[in-house]
């Protein structure tokens, strides 16, 4: 178990956290979450020991072994991929080398005969002659073959070393497991080999992910950074989110009769519970969130963008046609020969592990690229709006944020864009902030703006939730949900992808796989995955959003 106790910090006239009291126990995974700068990172800091706070404690059980995802990728190079994992059980691993060096010796003593039976003994109790096979089989699970994992840390890039590093945390069966955003460079069967693993882990986990599906699927409970506080949820993150929008409801009509509002909340409650089957404990949780009273739900003071896209007309009959495009970037094909047809209603998810094909197949349908060959066309009736994954050209005039929306709104009066921009989150002085300082965050909020003027009844988004927070995630995922135009897009995000697309084109090396259907029945199907496995002949099959 690991408690904090009246933990405060803050930095300059900026405070963090104010007398935090919050107590995480055994056999339960807790997702932190808040707003960008809310510290949630900074707290797992302070709870692992990295940081100091101002004032307060943190306990831990005595005895108990706390690991952390490790953010330094260089910190192991000089170390080998076993090394570095089995590192995770620091004591495990100092035991390990004390006898190897011992063995090693050429003049072996007495003395280190006995030595070397006093560690035989704790290295066999710690389950030191498993430890490498229980590595192995984890680092497969996250994707790492056989002979990579021979390797020095050094001859290995970013993404594998994430996914070491990752597997180190995991190892020896710590106590409690601190994870700052785990899933990044994860593809989707490491991300399912991850969910099954901290479904099954019965110590205590804490957790900071914006991957809403990761989140709904390991945790039992939600910690809300807000304010300098942090609040105890019970239930996953989709069960905070509509339980502090409840609330909020509720809290706007006192008129309202209490009774009313208990209906409302055991409806509510008896919804949820009824898909706790698929969560880790779930029976336990259901009990727990069976025992909720009115007062134990408050609502959130963190604010949701306003996210909704309404089109000026709507789309003929003929939306789109691209026949054989192909295109050669920086001496690699990365599209070659591609064809497809949009229809009307379509939500067309683009996933696979070449973002490079995505990517340029937007520029090239947004007219801001040429095709080597082939063609595409437009309908009649057909007006497009962009997001492009990278769009910092946009804001280097140095505007202001209401004079840089102005630009693209028929209505130019300064009330308008103002009262548009609060809806955005940029409200008072926020909406005269010069566009070269915004953060990710508030760039992507301000072409969503953009796009939401626009009018258009197709949108093309290329890797939209990158920096966003879940509160704009989640505004975005609802908006495009209920946006009745064309979409294309792609995301790294799980549950934004299956809960908007109604179609799936997948690029693979030997061509598109397209087919209508939700993207979680697109993974599990198994005529699609045999077309794959065809495709993917000697290349990579894990699947990658």
């Amino acid at each position: 178990m690991i408690t904090a106790s009246n933990i405060s910090l803050a930095f300059g006239n900026q405070v963090l956290f104010k007398n935090v009291n919050i107590k995480f126990t055994p056999g339960n995974c807790y997702g932190l979450i808040g707003a960008n700068g809310s510290g949630k990172s900074t707290f797992l800091k302070i709870l692992s020991g990295e940081l100091e706070q101002d004032t307060g404690e943190v306990i831990i059980t005595p005895g108990e072994r706390l690991t952390v995802l490790q953010q330094d990728h260089f910190a192991f190079d000089a170390y080998t991929i076993m090394d570095t994992v089995i590192m995770g059980h620091a004591e495990l691993f100092r035991i390990m080398k004390e006898r190897d060096l011992i063995y090693m010796k050429e003049d072996f003593t007495e003395e280190d005969g006995l030595r070397a039976g006093e560690l035989e003994a704790v290295f066999s109790e710690m389950g030191g002659w498993e430890a490498e096979s229980q590595v192995a089989t984890m680092l497969s699970g996250l994707g790492i073959d056989e002979n990579t994992q021979i390797k020095l840390m050094s001859e290995i890039d970013d993404v594998i070393k994430v996914r070491v590093l990752l597997a180190q945390a995991l190892f020896g069966n710590p106590d409690i497991l601190l994870l700052d955003e785990p899933t990044n460079h994860l593809d989707l069967e490491s991300i399912n080999w991850l969910e099954d693993f901290l479904s099954n882990f019965k110590n205590t986990v804490i957790v900071v992910s914006h991957d809403r599906h990761f989140l709904n699927r390991v945790c039992t409970h939600t910690a809300d950074i807000d304010y300098g506080k942090i609040q105890l949820f019970v239930g996953n993150y989709d069960f905070w989110y509509m339980s502090s929008q409840l609330a909020a409801r509720q809290l706007k009509d006192q008129k309202k009769r209490r009774e009313d509002k208990i209906s409302e909340l055991k409806e509510f409650i008896q919804r949820f519970s009824s898909n706790a089957s698929k969560a880790r404990q779930a029976t336990s949780r259901k009990k727990l969130i069976d025992k909720l009273t009115l007062d134990d739900i408050k609502p959130s003071s963190r604010r949701f963008p306003y996210v909704s896209f309404k089109p000026e007309r709507e789309c003929g009959k003929v939306i789109l046609e691209v026949r054989d495009l192909t295109k050669v970037v920086d001496g690699e094909k990365v599209l070659d020969n591609v064809s497809f047809t949009v229809d009307k209603d379509d939500k067309i998810a683009f996933v696979g592990p070449n973002h490079i094909a995505k990517t340029t197949l937007f520029q090239i349908l947004s007219g801001d690229l040429e095709p080597d060959s082939g063609t595409f066309s437009w309908g009649v009736t057909i007006s497009c709006s962009t997001f492009r994954k990278d769009n910092s050209d946009e804001f280097e005039q140095g505007y202001s944020i209401t004079d840089w929306l102005r630009q693209f709104s028929e209505e130019k009066d300064d009330t308008y864009i103002r009262s548009f921009l609060g809806r955005m989150l940029f409200s008072g002085d926020d909406a005269l902030k010069s566009t070269r300082v915004l953060s990710g965050g508030e760039k992507v909020r301000c072409m969503l703006s953009k796009m939401m003027l626009s009018g258009s009844n197709v949108l093309i988004f290329d890797e939209p939730t990158s920096h966003l927070d879940l509160e704009a995630i989640t505004s975005l995922n609802n908006g495009l949900i209920d946006f009745t135009g064309v979409l294309l897009f792609s995301s790294h995000d799980h549950q934004f992808v299956d809960s908007i697309a109604n179609r799936i084109i997948e690029f693979t090396p030997g061509g598109i796989l397209d087919r209508r259907m939700q993207f979680d029945d697109y993974l599990v199907d198994e005529d699609i995955r045999a077309l794959r496995d065809a495709l993917y002949v000697g290349e990579h099959k894990r699947l990658t959003i």
